[in-house]
């Protein structure tokens, strides 16, 4: 029989089980918006994709199918006004998830020291989701000048990926720290790494809101990033619609009191409307909660 020790050295390494994992998010249009123009998936991926939540019309919900694969969490935040950024964040949305699902087939067929093939598949599926919004603006006159950002969480234990396309943001809490993982892409950002602006300054310029890379934008440059999955972790994503209002000293705080990844979206959501909700406002947060 294995000794005490490495029976717990294996239960930290172990995936979560279905029933270990708690995940919730929401979306609102804030307290000055007519229209939502952000939208929001969370699914499991298997032989075949199980909806968990999400804020797209009419998805059909798919039956499970064997073991699950990975995790997948979007936020899109549409550019472009009324209509235009509805389509394009749900378009970029539904697109990246089909792809991503598909690549995930194969992905256990890489060799396990070398997944530089599905970092690239990620990247192909953002400029392919790229590539259908700029299509649609194209093809109809009042969706042209639509565009949307698009950061994606893919969580297959012990690794995860991210995936992201403008300013909508991940972070990971974790040890009582929070960590932004993402880097806004936004002229702002990008007049901070040149030296011209100092980050303190930066937020307060018009540059801020302007984006400097987007889905069916002008400029369009998706990072992937590599990361590692561990018991203990909280990953957070939103749109900036969150972060406008709400700092990341009060989110640290939410997450470090949260008793479950609903209660933890529904406050935060509260603070960002409290405090204006002068955008859109969607959160997604997942954590793995041992039991026993």
């Amino acid at each position: 029989m294995p000794s005490t020790d490495s029976g717990r050295e294996a239960d930290a390494l172990r995936k979560p089980h279905d029933d270990e994992v708690d995940l919730y998010g929401l979306t609102h249009p804030g307290n000055v918006r007519k229209t939502n123009q952000d939208h929001f998936l969370i699914c499991s991926v298997r032989k075949q994709v199980q909806v968990h939540r999400t804020s797209l019309p009419d998805v059909e919900r798919l039956p499970l199918a064997g073991e699950r694969m990975a995790f997948i969490a979007v936020v899109a935040d549409g550019v472009g006004g009324g209509t235009k950024g509805e389509t394009a964040s749900r378009l970029a949305l539904e697109r990246v998830t089909e792809y991503v699902a598909l690549t995930m087939r194969a992905y256990h067929d890489l060799d396990a020291t070398d997944d530089q093939p599905f970092l690239d598949a990620l990247q192909e599926a953002a400029w392919k989701s790229h590539a259908s919004v700029v299509a649609e603006a194209e093809g109809n006159p009042d969706h042209r000048g639509m565009a949307t950002t698009m950061t994606l969480w893919l969580a297959v234990w012990p690794r995860a990926y991210l995936l992201q396309v403008g300013d909508s943001r991940f972070y990971v809490f974790r040890d009582d720290k929070l960590t932004r993982i993402s880097r806004d892409q936004t002229m702002a950002q990008e007049l901070v790494d040149q030296g011209v602006l100092t980050q303190a300054t930066a937020m307060n310029t018009k540059w801020a809101n302007v984006l400097s890379s987007s889905i069916g934008g002008q400029q369009t440059a998706p990072l992937v990033t590599r990361l590692d999955q561990e018991w203990g972790n909280v990953s957070l994503l939103c749109s900036d619609g969150l972060t406008k209002h709400v700092s990341e000293e009060r989110i640290a705080e939410r997450l470090r009191t949260m008793t479950s990844a609903k209660q933890a979206c529904e406050d935060l959501l509260q603070d960002a409307l409290d405090d204006g909700g002068t955008d859109n406002v969607t959160v997604i947060v997942v954590r793995d909660v041992k039991n026993g």
